[in-house]
């Protein structure tokens, strides 16, 4: 049993994990906003700063995984704070994940030829949207304990995947018709599919939320 002062002390280091993933989760959203606009804008210096400052994220995280072995060892907290503990550890590799996908398109913006007259490059940004979307109410999800909020980000998951199936057969169409674009649609080929990987850690995350709330995960036709 903890007494009243390491209570205390315990809650004060879980509101700082909360922090950290917050700040993380904020930073991947921008992350995720700005290397899609870097793309459509063919904006290269837009995209060398969301690539700088992904080393931002992975400092972040490396705080979050000290604080929370700090908390485990010092606190040895139990049952459902426990739980707290390790969902905040896992949330927080995959929010890093999400900033590595993000990176990896700024990294193309450069890649792309015949920007102008490239349509197939229209349809990113609402794909980006969506996942951005989740990542948001994912995190909002996890700082308001709201396993409701964290199925309808599963829920979302499938319009993602729509939308990667979609731009997808678009731009193999759009490969065969203009083989001069091949090079360049290829790149967006890797941008639709780390967008999509995006969804599906948001996806996981939210059924970190879930189990971290109640207990359990969320049923598996949901998943």
């Amino acid at each position: 049993m903890m007494g009243e002062h390491t209570v205390k002390a315990f809650d004060e280091d879980i509101t700082r994990l909360r922090g950290l993933i917050a700040e993380m989760g904020g930073l991947a959203e921008v992350a995720i906003a700005e290397a899609l606009d870097a793309m459509v804008r063919g904006d290269v210096e837009l995209g060398d700063r969301v690539v700088a400052r992904d080393k931002k994220i992975d400092a972040l995280e490396t705080e979050v995984d000290k604080l929370s072995v700090r908390i485990i060892a010092l606190r040895a907290p139990m049952a459902d704070d426990l739980r707290e503990v390790i969902a905040a550890l896992k949330i927080a590799g995959v929010v890093e994940r999400i900033g590595d996908y993000s990176k990896n398109i700024a990294k193309r913006v450069g890649m792309i030829e015949g920007r102008d007259r490239f349509e197939p490059l229209t349809l990113l940004p609402a794909m980006g949207e969506l996942t951005s979307e989740m990542v948001h109410d994912v995190l909002t999800a996890y700082a308001a304990r709201d396993p409701d909020l964290a199925r309808e980000v599963i829920a979302t998951d499938a319009k993602v995947d729509a939308f990667y199936n979609s731009i997808f057969r678009n731009l193999v169409s759009h490969m065969v018709e203009n083989p001069a674009t091949i090079s360049s649609a290829a790149q967006l080929l890797f941008v639709a599919r780390n967008l999509e990987r995006i969804g599906d850690h948001a996806t996981n995350v939210a059924e970190m939320v879930h189990f971290a709330a109640t207990g359990n995960y969320p049923p598996e036709e949901e998943r």
